[in-house]
């Protein structure tokens, strides 16, 4: 899954590709270095970034949701939003999956839009907004709170209406988790994966590369591409990058180590 972030304020490529003809160029890089998805965002979910309302978020995504309806006709595009009424405008654009990091906490609405269209649908654990979740998140057991918000959440989206083999799961590495957290998740990988859904990752240049290894956003790129082949060796299969040539690399090398061959293209 590669990141189409459109907008000014996102913490490792923000500004960019704010511009509608900039981020269609990089969607197209994206595709042509194997990125099976392209996600595009509008709103940046930073710590401490302000949200968008969806008039501003639409502005933004629709005139490069309509570029690559026909420049990448072949790819699947998936929007990362939580607003139910963004997610109504862009699924009947095309867009065959919604990434929302609320599970569908800040617009209730968005469960009808769901019900009714039945996309594929990320369904991503947080602690708190991305205004404060950093500010001193807690927790008495990070993977059990997981688990049990996967057990609610799956549970409250099925009978709603929206089929469960259209659902993945993302443990939402840096939203109002400590460094000692997205460890502790990252570790026990298995947690999750015992819902037999399939499991996303986002842990692309992450500030944990930063608390962990001293590292700047800007030399990130090898530690992020060495922990998506370590996870996909755990059974994580989705993987949400900005270097998704690099990404790739990574996963073909872990896969020809293990089995003697080479990850398909």
């Amino acid at each position: 899954m590669g990141i189409v972030n459109v907008t000014p304020d996102s913490f490792f490529d923000g500004g960019e590709h704010r511009e509608t003809g900039e981020a269609v160029t990089h969607a197209l890089r994206l595709c042509d270095e194997g990125a099976d998805i392209l996600d595009l965002g509008a709103e940046s979910s930073r710590p401490g970034a302000r949200p968008l309302t969806s008039d501003e978020e639409l502005r933004r995504l629709l005139p490069v949701l309509c570029r690559l309806r026909t420049a990448a006709s072949g790819v699947c595009l998936s929007a990362d939003t939580y607003h139910a009424s963004t997610a109504d405008a862009v699924l009947r654009c095309g867009v065959s999956i919604i990434n929302d990091i609320s599970g569908c906490a800040y617009d209730p609405a968005l469960l009808d839009v769901l019900a009714q269209y039945r996309p594929g649908y990320v369904l991503m654990h947080r602690q708190g907004r991305p205004a404060t979740m950093q500010q001193a998140p807690a927790y008495d057991d990070v993977r059990r709170d997981v688990l049990d918000f996967f057990d609610r959440t799956l549970n409250s989206l099925v009978r709603a209406g929206l089929p469960e083999d259209r659902i993945v799961l993302d443990p939402g590495i840096g939203f109002g988790k400590t460094l000692e957290h997205n460890l502790a998740l990252l570790a026990h990988a298995e947690d999750w994966l015992g819902f037999g859904r399939p499991v996303l990752v986002g842990l692309s240049m992450k500030s944990l590369f930063g608390d962990l290894l001293g590292l700047p956003v800007s030399r990130r790129r090898a530690a992020t591409q060495t922990a998506t082949a370590l996870l996909w060796e755990k059974g994580v299969f989705w993987h949400r990058v900005h270097d998704v040539a690099a990404a790739r690399q990574g996963l073909r090398l872990a896969a020809a180590l293990r089995t003697g061959g080479t990850l398909h293209a």
